[in-house]
C-alpha cells in the first residue's frame, strides 16, 4: 500500500525533541527521512537514558522511520556531501540556534542556490527575528515566556510546568502542518520557501480561550487547578479513594447531574448555581459542595453512575494505568517494533487513523551512522570513497 508522503525526501539536521518529532511523523506517513547527526557522537538524546544495550530509549522513541548518517559538517568534504543530498531533497529542517547555519554556510540563502524549490524549516526557541531571537530556548523557558506556566497549578500555589514538553510538541505540530502546506504550494507552483517556527509562538497560538478573555475583558488567566476558566462543573473532584473528572458544563447536563447523581435537585434553583456563569463565579463553593458528596463513595461507583446518565466523566490515571487501559490498547496506541541492537521495543502508535494511507513503522531508529554507506552510494560515492571518508573523519 502506498503511503501518503511516499516520494517526499527530507534532510533532517535536528536533535532532541521538536525537530525529531516533526520528521518522525512525516516518516511515519512514508517520507524518506535522512537524519544527519553531529560528528562524532550524534544526537544529544543518545546520551539520555533509559538504555537498552547502550541504545537510548529516548532516542529510539522519536527517530523511527529514518535513515541515519553521522557527518562532520565542520569539514568541507562533509558539507559537500550535505549539498549533494540537498540537490535532490524536498525539505530541509534544522533546529540550530539562529545564526549557526549562516556560519556553517548551510542557511536558506545558501541552500536555495542548490535547489530553488527547497522547503527549508527552522525550529528555534524564540524564532529567527525579534529581540530574543539569539537566546537559547528550551521547552521550560518557552513555558515561562508564553504565560502558560503562570496559569498552570493550584489556585494558591506556585506556577507549575506542564507535565509534558508541550512547547516542543506544539512547535513540532506547527512545523508538520507548515511543511505540508508549503509542500502543497510547491506541488502547484514549483516554488520552495522558508519556514520560521518558534516554541514560544507555537504554544502561544494554543491559548485561544485565554486570549479571548484577555483581549475581550482584559482578564489575566489565573491558576485554577483542574477547573475550567468559564465552565462549571468541569474539573477534577476527590472521591473516597481517589479523583475523577466531571464535565457537567451545560444546563442540561448540570440538571441531570444534580437530580440523578448527586440527588440534590434543589441545587438547580440555588441562586449561586442558576447559570453556568454563576456556577463559575462560585466555583470554589461548588467544588466543596460536590466533593462533600463524592467522598462518600469510591471513584468507580461515581463513574458508573455518571456513565449511566450520559454525563461526561472519566478517571485521572497514572501513566502506567493509561498504558494498560483496554481502550488505549484497542486504538493501537501501544505498538512494538524491532531494533537491531535493543531488540523488541514498545513505542507509541499513530494518533490519526487513515483508511487508505495509514502510518507504518517500517524502520527502527538508526544506530549511529547506520546508513552512511547506503546513502553515500545513492549520491555516487563508491565503496572505496566511503572508506576514505571514514578514515578522514568525515563520517562516523
Amino acid at each position: 500500500m502506498i503511503q501518503a508522503l511516499e516520494g517526499m525526501k527530507i534532510i533532517d539536521l535536528t536533535q532532541i525533541l521538536a525537530g525529531p518529532y516533526t520528521t518522525m511523523v512525516l516518516g511515519d506517513m512514508g517520507a524518506d527521512v535522512i537524519k544527519i547527526e553531529r560528528f562524532p557522537h550524534g544526537d544529544d538524546t543518545r546520551r539520555m537514558g533509559p538504555y537498552i544495550d547502550e541504545e537510548s530509549y529516548m532516542y529510539m522513541m522519536v527517530n523511527r522511520n529514518k535513515r541515519g548518517m553521522c557527518l562532520n559538517l565542520q569539514d568541507e568534504a562533509g558539507k559537500e556531501i550535505l549539498f549533494e543530498l540537498i540537490r535532490t531533497a524536498d525539505v530541509f529542517i534544522e533546529n540550530f540556534r539562529p545564526g549557526v547555519t549562516k556560519k556553517l554556510g548551510i542557511d536558506y540563502e545558501a541552500l536555495k542556490e542548490l535547489n530553488s524549490s527547497l522547503i527549508y524549516c527552522s525550529i528555534s526557541g524564540y524564532g529567527q527575528t525579534g529581540p530574543y531571537h539569539q537566546k537559547g530556548g528550551f521547552d521550560i523557558m518557552a513555558q515561562g515566556m508564553s504565560g502558560i506556566m503562570d496559569m498552570t497549578g493550584e489556585r494558591d500555589g506556585k506556577p507549575v510546568k506542564v507535565g509534558i514538553a508541550i512547547h516542543d510538541i506544539a512547535a513540532a505540530q506547527t512545523a508538520i502542518q507548515s511543511i505540508l502546506m508549503a509542500y502543497i504550494h510547491r506541488l502547484k507552483s514549483g516554488i520552495g520557501q522558508y519556514i520560521d517556527v518558534s516554541l514560544v509562538d507555537s504554544a502561544l497560538a494554543w491559548t485561544v480561550w485565554e486570549a479571548a478573555a484577555y483581549f475581550g475583558k482584559g482578564e489575566v488567566p489565573q491558576r485554577n487547578g483542574t477547573a475550567h476558566r468559564v465552565s462549571a462543573p468541569y474539573q477534577g473532584f476527590q472521591t473516597k479513594d481517589g479523583s475523577i473528572l466531571i464535565g457537567a458544563a451545560n444546563q442540561k447536563l448540570w440538571e441531570k447531574f444534580c437530580i440523578h447523581v448527586l440527588e440534590k435537585p434543589e441545587w438547580i434553583h440555588d441562586t449561586r448555581f442558576l447559570t453556568n456563569s454563576l456556577r463559575n463565579e462560585h466555583v470554589t463553593q461548588l467544588e466543596k459542595e460536590i466533593e462533600s458528596i463524592l467522598v462518600t463513595n469510591p471513584s468507580n461507583y461515581w463513574l458508573e453512575l455518571l456513565e449511566k446518565y450520559e454525563i461526561p466523566s472519566g478517571p485521572i490515571y497514572s501513566y502506567d494505568q493509561t498504558m494498560k487501559d483496554p481502550h488505549i490498547l484497542a486504538r493501537e496506541m501501544v505498538l512494538s517494533s524491532e531494533h537491531p541492537v535493543a531488540g523488541t521495543i514498545q513505542t507509541l502508535g499513530f494518533p490519526a487513523k487513515f483508511s487508505k494511507t495509514p502510518g507504518k513503522i517500517i524502520k527502527s531508529a538508526p544506530i549511529l551512522g547506520q546508513h552512511n554507506e547506503e546513502i553515500l552510494n545513492e549520491v555516487g560515492y563508491s565503496g572505496n570513497e566511503v572508506e576514505l571518508l571514514r578514515q578522514q573523519g568525515i563520517i562516523s
